[in-house]
């Protein structure tokens, strides 16, 4: 599938995927100087880019799981979602669940995008749902 793709910025660098087994193309922060994300903190980086994504299909923004297990970095909303709709420049909400300060670089890898198809829901009002055997049961009630 074809999704274009502009820099907004000279400084952007394109996605691309590390190898032909992988799933998420790399995104990269196109910022103009180092961001010190501090334990507890979060930071909204520019990626620099803009998609257009064919209708039915949108793009998740998920963490890199060396970012996440070596220093605590993940993305906050994850997964995030861009929607076909969307033209703007795509930005990732990073957050520091790790102990120190982490140190963001200028054309650092910082998350990875997937894309995915999706079916839009239609909602009936109704005044009963059918039973099932969880029924009302929330968090953690199918046991650990």
């Amino acid at each position: 599938m074809i999704v274009k793709l502009r820099k907004n910025n000279k400084k952007s660098i394109i996605h691309k995927y590390a190898d032909d087994g992988v799933v998420g193309a790399d995104l990269f922060a196109c910022i103009d100087e180092e961001i010190v994300l501090k334990p507890g903190k979060r930071c909204l980086v520019s990626t620099g880019i803009s998609l257009s994504i064919p209708k039915g299909h949108e793009v998740q923004i998920r963490p890199r799981s060396g970012l996440a297990n070596d220093y605590g970095i993940t993305v906050l909303n994850s997964p995030g979602t861009i929607d076909p709709s969307f033209r703007g420049i795509l930005g990732v909400i990073l957050i520091n669940h790790g102990e120190e300060d982490f140190i963001i670089e200028p054309k650092m890898k910082i998350a990875q995008a997937v894309c995915a198809s999706y079916i839009r829901m239609e909602f009936e009002i109704v005044d009963e749902l059918d039973d099932t055997d969880r029924g009302t049961g929330g968090f953690g009630s199918t046991g650990k």
